[in-house]
């Protein structure tokens, strides 16, 4: 039977981490847990993984995520994991497959890993690891990287895509498993102004950004009046949202490079205009404090 390691995490040094605090793990704390392929093939498609990305798998086990990117896609990246008996493993069936050259295995802490080539990072870890790297994600990754995780998510930043797949020998706990998509957002917290054609003239927007992951909530005035926001979204460096005035409602579109947002801006009678936002004032978005209680953890 096909065998995929939980990730290295499915261990009971790791439960006792979710539940009294700091510990540290050694090899001899990892049962090796059978999880079938079509969970692999699922964290695949829902991560849109393709031959111009670079896949870091935190906790790779025999390294099944990284050979099944390489050899589908072309994909290059790296594995990290807790036991170097995996790690040998990994590579061995990397040579066997044939993508020995795009993808290697090394046993290291993953948290003193440089995530920062990373496209896409695929994890399987409990939710106290994955709060504690949180931070680490949002401070090395590039807006517009995917991170996928099978089972557990990262608290209260909600994915971006959830699906749920049949898994019939599942080895634990109901016969399916989630899996989650995040798209790491660009930061466009702070003051923003704007102007674009009306009937009447050029009209001034002035908006205030606030963002809590990829969620943001604007306040937007124009000539002192308020108006409503609706649908505000942000995917990558991406913002979009629909602004509900006296002239109907405007959808905008962006994509945020340093200081400015340029994009397009549709009226309801489907004529575009573009716009160009220049950001006059700088926030800090708002990414929780994720995980603070120190892990002493290789994988």
């Amino acid at each position: 039977m096909m065998r995929m390691p939980f990730s290295g995490v499915m261990r009971r040094g790791l439960f006792a981490l979710a539940l009294c605090g700091p510990l540290a793990v050694s090899a001899s704390d990892v049962p090796y847990v059978p999880t079938p392929m079509n969970v692999v093939d699922a964290i695949l498609e829902l991560g849109g993984v393709g031959p111009g990305d670079f896949l870091v798998d935190l906790g790779s086990g025999d390294g099944r995520i990284s050979i099944r990117a390489a050899k589908q896609f072309g994909t290059r990246g790296f594995g990290v994991e807790i036991e170097h008996h995996l790690v040998q493993m990994a590579r061995d069936d990397a040579r066997r497959q044939g993508v020995a050259d795009k993808v290697t295995f090394d046993a290291r802490d993953l948290f003193g890993t440089d995530l920062g080539r990373a496209t896409v990072i695929t994890a399987y870890l409990l939710p106290a690891l994955n709060l504690r790297l949180r931070p680490q994600l949002f401070e090395q990754l590039r807006p517009g990287s995917r991170i996928l995780t099978h089972d557990f998510d990262f608290g209260d930043w909600q994915p971006d895509r959830k699906v749920t797949i049949a898994v019939p020998d599942k080895p634990y706990g109901a016969p399916r498993s989630d899996i989650m998509l995040w798209v790491v957002p660009a930061d466009f917290s702070g003051v923003w102004q704007w102007t674009v054609p009306g009937a009447d003239g050029e009209v001034r927007y002035e908006s205030r950004i606030e963002q809590r992951f990829q969620i943001p909530e604007l306040v937007l005035t124009t000539q002192g009046l308020r108006l409503a926001v609706n649908e505000a979204r942000i995917s990558g460096n991406t913002l979009s949202f629909v602004i509900n005035g006296p002239a109907g409602p405007q959808r905008y579109s962006g994509e945020l490079s340093g200081n400015r947002i340029s994009g397009q801006a549709v009226r309801g009678n489907g004529q575009g205009v573009t716009w160009q936002a220049t950001r006059i004032k700088t926030g800090k978005m708002d990414i929780g404090t994720g995980g603070a209680t120190p892990v002493a953890v290789g994988n």
